[in-house]
């Protein structure tokens, strides 16, 4: 029986979510640009979709586009916000969390002489309004910061960063990426009033290869892709259909699912951390997380990949981190300014509805094995 605790990296897609894009690919696969019957329904069938990703998010469906997953969609939020607003200031907002795909834009707009101020953490992993307040200044013209961090599971202040922009009457561009909030807890971009949204597909068990950007209505942003003049004219390209497809039935299912998912994974998290603690004295947890379904723990000094492949071996399948590191250190956890030894042995569990506590017992007893035959190192 395979075990696994990652879900922050990827989801198992939905069998109702996989029969849809199964439909898409050999019944509906017209081209929604076609003029004939068979384009017009798929054209029909693509609107559907996206009013139905537009209603679990509880926005319009004019205000979201495709892409090609939450990568896309965080670069091209930071590009457009950068561009929009590029006559107004040089001064950019962020966090040390964020995911690459927002770092490495700034980063780049850092090279063409923006000043960068990126904001750290505590030693739980938050970021208070305090310093977004302590940060901003006049020439400031973007700000980005994700609700859920992908690997601590905190959560940060989003609406409340907003309401300070908005009573400083800054002109910044706001952007939140929403990559592993989305159907995990209760929010809307409304609510949240943001300019840009960014969230996922294959972590609420649709497929890899899709995507979306909420833009605030009234925005008027530049093309990210030219050519036939797909998803309005600013994304070209034959639309992912069965993606699409698929994403938007497994955005239904969450959305209407949402309550007792984030009560089961709630429940199931807090009962992970007390018995990993009670069975493992040297275990340290390094964030039990806001969201339902992320924690951080630690054996210090065990080495994380080490431990990660302990694991594996018993068909128990963890993280040390982000996926889209492969391998390299995290800068998130880097940035909670962690003991060496505890940095060291860093282990993220993800859950999912699915997930039970008898996996949880065979999680705690082999890393009580690979504890006891393992000889810890100095960091």
């Amino acid at each position: 029986m395979s075990i696994y605790f990652d879900h922050a990296a990827t989801t198992k897609v939905l069998q109702e979510a996989a029969q849809s894009a199964l439909l898409a690919m050999t019944e509906q696969y017209g081209n929604p640009s076609s003029r004939h019957r068979f384009g017009t329904d798929a054209s029909k069938k693509l609107s559907e979709d996206r009013s139905k990703v537009a209603a679990a998010l509880n926005c319009l469906s004019e205000e979201i586009l495709f892409t090609s997953g939450g990568t896309e969609a965080n670069n091209w939020a930071s590009f457009i916000a950068e561009k929009m607003n590029h006559r107004r200031g040089k001064h950019i907002i962020t966090t040390q969390i964020e995911h690459s795909s927002v770092l490495d834009p700034i980063a780049s707009f850092e090279a063409k002489g923006y000043e960068v101020t990126r904001l750290a953490p505590d030693r739980n992993g938050y970021i208070s309004v305090e310093q977004v307040k302590e940060a901003l200044r006049p020439d400031t013209i973007f700000v980005s910061m994700m609700l859920v961090n992908n690997e601590t599971g905190t959560i940060l202040p989003i609406a409340e960063t907003a309401q300070l922009l908005r009573d400083a009457k800054s002109p910044a561009l706001f952007h939140c990426d929403a990559v592993q909030a989305f159907l995990k807890i209760p929010f809307s971009p409304k609510e949240l009033d943001v300019d840009f949204l960014s969230i996922s597909a294959h972590k609420i068990g649709a497929t890899k290869g899709c995507g979306a950007l909420y833009v605030k209505k009234g925005h008027k942003i530049s093309p990210m892709i030219l050519g036939g003049g797909q998803e309005h004219g600013l994304r070209s390209g034959t639309e992912a259909t069965a993606q699409i497809a698929a994403f938007a039935t497994a955005s239904q299912i969450g959305a209407s699912s949402l309550s007792t998912r984030h009560e089961h994974m709630t429940n199931l998290k807090a009962y992970a951390l007390e018995q990993l603690q009670a069975e493992i004295k040297q275990l340290v947890v390094v964030s039990s997380g806001d969201a339902p379904h992320v924690c951080a723990i630690s054996l210090p000094g065990y080495p994380s990949e080490m431990l990660v492949r302990d694991l594996s071996d018993r068909d128990i399948f963890v993280s040390s981190g982000s996926a889209c590191h492969k391998g390299k250190p995290s800068h998130v956890f880097a940035a909670l300014k962690l003991p060496p030894r505890v940095l060291m042995g860093v282990l993220r569990l993800s859950f999912s509805a699915e997930n039970t506590t008898q996996e949880v017992d065979l999680l705690c007893t082999a890393l009580k094995e690979i504890v006891a035959n393992r000889i810890p190192v100095k960091a």
